[in-house]
């Protein structure tokens, strides 16, 4: 049984009226939601809901920002892994890092040279319980424009493996787009109400009203090989950036619009021989279709558009609808972030256009499969629940940040050194604090107040915790560990001034050395080795130290109150 030695330090005096120090830019912007990463370029979302929390991967825009010099065009030759982020409450968001592909299938075939490895882009994610009763996910991306490549895993983040050893789909398989003319990628998967597995894919057709690029396949029971001939759909002014969705029973199809000229007459020959009355959708514009038959090209009935065009500095578009915690989500790419950046003279003007992942509510009908058309912009969608502060969270887990940079995130460095976290895809996710710079989230919740706050990290630095960037500092002490492994240091804090809601929680440095950041916990239990007071399983209420029942059958870590259904009893259960 692990037990954690708990360090109290000496607080040291705090004048609230003594001036801030100035800390690293917030690129971001104070209350905006979007981007969901504030230090992090990444693009072509896609995202499942597990076990409470919505997952959202993408390509990694950023390997090719470092590949680069951080500067240059976006070619998208570099990308060649994916991002992993989370969330529990739309606002908060943990970077798990990156999904190393060009390791993961560096012993893919090299002929016919079609079907092997060369990039990751615009990844599409599904999930499913088999009948084993394990839990499988499914990762798909296309490889350039040649084709879709699958990745499998047992949780959202990994470890993942490649169960095959070219693309799973290519220029050979029946039904897909020829060589050298429209292109195999954007791949979009579900799984049905039968629990059978279906992918869409293609795009780069001709400039015209109906490009015939897109495509929809049967998937094995496997899931990473595809089950019969591809099909077409007939959707017009088809581009690229394929989904699917089962919504209400039917399939729900999602691409973005190209950039032909709208033409008034032949749209409306389009509407009268399909019988719709939807309006023709303006250029690089997310739209949607319907089907109850998928593989019959002319079930799919074009619905209108969904999701306009970005904006935010990028001259694309790609979109996932997600449904999560029963409510629906437009995750989409703008450029908000690279725009900020420019502003500020961060990067040179001339600098191309790299993505960030944005979120936006989105209204759907799932009786008639109809989705309002959605607003996007840079406040984003509205917290859902409040952040705990007496669980453990991860450094990674930011609602934004400035001059932070994270261990080997890009899996270009491979000489990084190899530490013993344990943090899920990447294994050196730590959060790297340079002095005046910082991490904060939004809605956290202190219930009665805390009156200690515990840092898992290693190396020297003065830290503050503050209300506000440019606030003064609420509390300030000093983290100084020699270990090369991360420690526990806790430190006492004013509980009077860590109580109820705080719209915002920074945690800032004002000077560090070698200082990085494992994770972060409040509490207002006692310091020193913390023992385990054994319990027998009941009919037994756990709440945490500020009221909160905690669910049944959740893992917490932290002092929890027990108490029996009937009142007679209550013991406090303490960490180990």
């Amino acid at each position: 049984m692990k037990k954690y030695l708990f360090v109290t330090a000496v607080m040291m005096a705090v004048c609230l009226q003594a001036e801030a120090q100035t800390l690293a830019p917030d690129y971001k912007g104070t209350g905006y939601n979007n981007p969901i990463s504030a230090n992090i370029f990444c693009a072509d979302p896609t995202a499942l809901e597990y076990n409470g929390r919505l997952y959202v991967y993408g390509s990694n825009d950023h390997q090719q920002f470092i590949a680069n010099g951080k500067k240059g065009e976006n070619s998208y030759g570099e990308i060649k892994s994916i991002v992993v982020f989370s969330t529990d409450d739309m606002v908060n968001w943990t970077f798990h890092g990156t999904i190393d592909t060009k390791k993961l299938c560096a012993s893919w075939v090299t002929s016919p040279w079609y079907q092997g490895y060369g990039v990751s882009w615009a990844p599409s994610v599904t999930w499913r319980t088999n009948e084993e009763g394990v839990d499988e996910f499914f990762l798909y991306f296309c490889n350039s424009s040649h084709g879709v490549g699958v990745l499998k895993a047992n949780s959202p983040t990994g470890p993942w493996k490649s169960p095959n050893n070219k693309l799973m789909i290519h220029y050979d398989t029946p039904g897909a787009n020829p060589s050298g003319t429209n292109a195999n990628f954007d791949p979009g998967v579900t799984i049905d109400d039968n629990g059978v597995g279906w992918i869409s894919f293609g795009g780069l057709g001709p400039s015209t009203i109906m490009p015939e690029a897109a495509r929809i396949v049967k998937l094995k029971p496997s899931m990473t090989e595809v089950d019969g001939t591809a099909v077409k759909i007939h959707a017009p002014y088809h581009f690229e950036a394929n989904e699917l969705n089962v919504i209400g029973g039917k399939f729900v199809y999602t691409y973005c619009s190209n950039w032909a000229q709208r033409n008034d007459a032949d749209w409306n020959a389009y509407q009268e021989e399909h019988g719709i009355s939807a309006p023709k959708p303006n250029t690089c514009t997310m739209c949607y279709m319907v089907s109850d038959d998928p593989l019959n090209p002319d079930s799919w009935v074009y619905k209108g558009v969904y999701g306009p065009h970005p904006g935010m500095g990028t001259n694309n578009n790609h979109s996932h609808l997600q449904k999560f915690q029963g409510n629906y989500y437009h995750i989409y790419h703008g450029a908000p972030l690279m725009e900020s950046w420019r502003s500020a003279g961060v990067i040179d003007n001339d600098c191309g256009i790299f993505r960030s992942i944005c979120v936006n509510k989105a209204t759907v009908n799932e009786g008639t499969q109809t989705i309002n058309q959605v607003t996007t912009n840079l406040e984003g969608v509205t917290q859902i629940k409040h952040l705990n502060p007496y669980e453990w969270q991860q450094a990674e887990t930011m609602a934004s940040c400035g001059g932070v940079d994270y261990e080997d995130f890009t899996n270009i460095n491979k000489n990084t050194k190899i530490n013993k976290l344990g943090n899920e895809v990447s294994e050196n996710m730590q959060v790297n604090m340079k002095s005046c710079s910082w991490i904060s989230v939004r809605g956290v919740d202190f219930g009665a107040g805390a009156n200690k706050f515990t840092l898992r990290a290693k190396g020297t630095a003065t830290l503050e915790l503050r209300f506000s960037r440019a606030g003064a500092p609420i509390a300030t002490f000093e983290f100084s560990s020699a270990s090369e492994e991360m420690v526990d240091q806790t430190f006492d804090i004013d509980a009077t001034k860590f109580k109820g809601v705080k719209n915002n929680l920074f945690i800032a440095v004002k000077s560090a050395t070698d200082f990085y950041v494992d994770a972060w916990q409040f509490s207002n239990g006692e310091s020193g080795i913390l023992e385990v007071e054994n319990s027998t399983p009941g009919n037994i209420v756990r709440y945490d130290l500020s009221g909160r029942r905690i669910p049944e059958g959740q893992h917490y870590n932290g002092i929890v109150i027990e108490r029996m259904t009937d009142g007679t009893c209550r013991k406090i259960l303490r960490r180990q």
